[in-house]
């Protein structure tokens, strides 16, 4: 049973990038549908879910190679949008409307669930219920969380309306960065 609490903590912990980059969409897009907003959360819930999965299912054949570039991967990637976004952000007036691609918005899924293709190597091994239990209730929490972290940006983005873009950049950045010191820390 101690499993169960385990998978839920994983889960809240592993959706903390994904929340946080649905905030910086919300920002960006304050007028944003509610069901973008749920496509953004379900993306980030279905990738956070899978991401462990296929981490499992090839277990320990890659482990050696994934482990060692996956935090640089999505350092790059996250480093790469938020820039993009900052200098969108100082190229366009304030009253350009902003909207997220659905391309963008599936690169900042893949980008801030790169890290749980990990998560799904430390459950080789483990019973098959317990692992596909673990990973849909990651993907679960990530997107109810996803989904609260959402409407928080879209009402501080309709205050902040042309500042958004570029706190979402900055948050993008931050995330990087904090990937990449972990993953420093880990490897020293």
């Amino acid at each position: 049973m101690f499993w169960i609490i385990q998978s839920i903590l994983l889960g809240i912990s592993l959706a903390m990038d994904a929340c946080a980059v649905s905030m910086g969409d919300g920002l960006i897009e304050p007028q944003m549908k509610r069901r973008k907003g749920i496509g953004i959360a379900v993306s980030f819930g279905v990738f956070q879910g899978v991401m462990p999965l296929i981490g499992y299912l090839f277990g320990n054949l890659f482990e050696q190679w994934i482990s060692s570039v996956i935090a640089i991967i999505g350092f790059v990637i996250l480093m790469f949008l938020g820039v993009k976004m900052i200098i969108e952000a100082l190229r366009h007036s304030p009253e350009d409307v902003k909207a997220l691609s659905v391309k963008t918005i599936l690169i900042q899924a893949i980008a801030t669930s790169i890290d749980a293709l990990t998560v799904g190597l430390v459950y080789v091994g483990s019973p098959k219920s317990e692992v596909y239990i673990t990973f849909l209730c990651i993907a679960c929490i990530t997107f109810l969380l996803c989904i609260f972290a959402l409407e928080i940006g879209k009402k501080f983005g309709t205050k902040l309306s042309d500042k958004a873009e570029i706190l979402g950049g900055i948050i993008l950045i931050c995330i990087a960065v904090k990937i990449l010191v972990e993953y420093l820390i880990e490897t020293l």
